[in-house]
């Protein structure tokens, strides 16, 4: 594999990205910085989690001038904390540098913009909205850009932004560099591409591809009224590090978390309902594990990549498979193993096989025991295999395990727990903040194990719950 200086980045930033601990390009930056750095435009392909933020900035950074006082680079986002986030990779990479960049998105003052926009920005990352507002009030100049850069361009379009994105395509020169990225590519992004590009380069890193390799997908039988509880059933079984939790709409996503907050979990809501400064507030604690469980919607948490999430819930059965596959990755990341669980009532059963098609394999159908057992996985052509609780794995742990402490992070405070049986449901005891007598050793600490019926990484938090019943 070529190293960054081969394919044409500098030798003071391959430094710094060796120093960031990037030390290889990822295929996608592979393929797509040599086009780039020539000037061509490029379209690239490929799902978050594979590298594609530096596949664009690395090259963007290296064609720009960083002593000419205008905007030259132009990022555009479906989302705000997708903007936050490939501003937070451009300032690592441009640390210490004259590179002036600028996240401008909604739920910021826009006073404040205005004066930042006023110090002569190189590189704009913004959402659209917000984007033609100043350029309807005449407080940026778009009409030096080099390189556009539209990510995640099917959400974009996705979510209603088409004729906006026209609009800030035709407010650009039309000697311009125009890069196009996007986990799948429906007519609608080719359409785009065909009208505001010319001759692009396709570089692809299959989706599915990643998908199939790297995340083991479940799924869980149940009806609409049982699927609440068996989501907690699940997450009390399998303790992950960090999960996410898929809804449909932001009502459901709401009602959702505020039942798990009510049982004790340390959760919360990503929606477009929420201010911004929550927006954020929830983000910075989710990517410090301060907070365990998020429940999101789609639009919300589209591009979102956080470090350390082992297990996704798809609680509503996304409507399409590009949808499944935006979700499914936000685990699996960087080879790194993932579970993703899939939630179907029985009217959801075409969008499971219409999905199942799509990605070209069935999913293992997980079959969740009466009482207090857990789940059951069963195989085509042979007997169902229990998890990892039903063969002897952690006794007494499914609720944290002895939870005595408070929890980090917002978490309700660790009432004690007593375990009759392993694995079995936790009883109340004590006070809260009390030490509790738990079926396993010390009390009986999780354990760190793999997405198949846990994290694989040791929870910074004692538990995710701490509910007794």
């Amino acid at each position: 594999m070529a190293s960054f200086e081969e394919l044409g980045i500098g030798e003071e930033r391959a430094a710094l990205l060796r120093k960031m601990g990037i030390a290889k390009p990822t295929p996608i930056q592979t393929q797509a910085i040599p086009p780039i750095l020539a000037g061509r435009d490029v379209i690239g392909q490929a799902q978050t989690g594979t590298g594609k933020t530096l596949a664009f900035v690395l090259p963007m950074l290296e064609r720009l001038d960083p002593s000419a006082p205008y905007v030259q680079g132009l990022i555009v986002s479906p989302t705000r904390e997708l903007a936050i986030q490939i501003t937070a990779e451009v300032k690592k990479l441009t640390a210490g540098t004259d590179y002036r960049v600028l996240a401008v998105y909604g739920g910021q003052d826009v006073e404040a913009q205005l004066h930042k926009l006023q110090k002569s920005m190189h590189i704009i990352v913004c959402t659209p909205g917000r984007l033609l507002d100043h350029l309807r009030r005449e407080t940026i100049d778009l009409s030096r850009v080099k390189v556009l850069v539209l990510d995640e361009a099917d959400q974009m379009l996705h979510m209603g932004f088409l004729n906006e994105v026209e609009e800030i395509l035709r407010a650009v020169p039309y000697r311009r560099q125009s890069l196009l990225f996007s986990a799948t590519m429906p007519a609608n992004v080719r359409g785009l591409a065909t009208r505001f590009m010319d001759k692009p380069e396709e570089v692809t890193v299959k989706g599915t591809q990643v998908t199939v390799k790297d995340i083991r997908q479940w799924a869980v039988e149940t009806t609409d009224r049982a699927k609440q509880s068996a989501l907690c059933k699940l997450i009390d079984e399998q303790q992950p590090f960090l999960a996410m939790i898929f809804c449909r709409t932001k009502r459901r996503a709401s009602t959702l978390n505020e039942a798990l907050q009510q049982a004790g979990y340390n959760s919360d809501e990503l929606h477009g309902d929420l201010s911004q400064a929550k927006r954020e507030q929830v983000m910075t604690r989710f990517r410090q594990a301060k907070l365990q469980l998020l429940v999101a919607t789609d639009v919300a948490a589209r591009g979102l990549d956080v470090e350390g999430v082992t297990h996704v819930y798809n609680y509503d059965i996304p409507q399409d498979v590009d949808s499944y596959i935006h979700r499914i990755g936000r685990t699996g990341r960087a080879g790194a193993s993932g579970l993703a669980i899939t939630f179907v009532a029985p009217r959801d059963k075409p969008e499971l096989a219409d999905i199942e098609n799509a990605i070209g394999m069935a999913m293992e159908r997980v079959r969740l025991d009466a009482g207090d057992g857990g789940a059951t996985r069963e195989r085509a052509g042979g007997e169902g295999r229990g998890s990892r609780s039903q063969q002897g794995g952690r006794g007494g742990n499914r609720a944290g395990g002895g939870g005595g402490r408070p929890q980090q992070g917002g978490g309700r405070g660790g009432r004690p727990q007593q375990d009759n049986r392993g694995g079995g449901r936790s009883n109340r005891g004590g006070e809260s903040g009390g030490r509790g007598h738990g079926g396993g050793p010390q009390g009986g600490k999780p354990q760190g194990r793999g997405p198949g019926g846990g994290s694989g990484k040791k929870s910074p938090i004692r538990s995710l719950r701490n509910k007794s019943r």
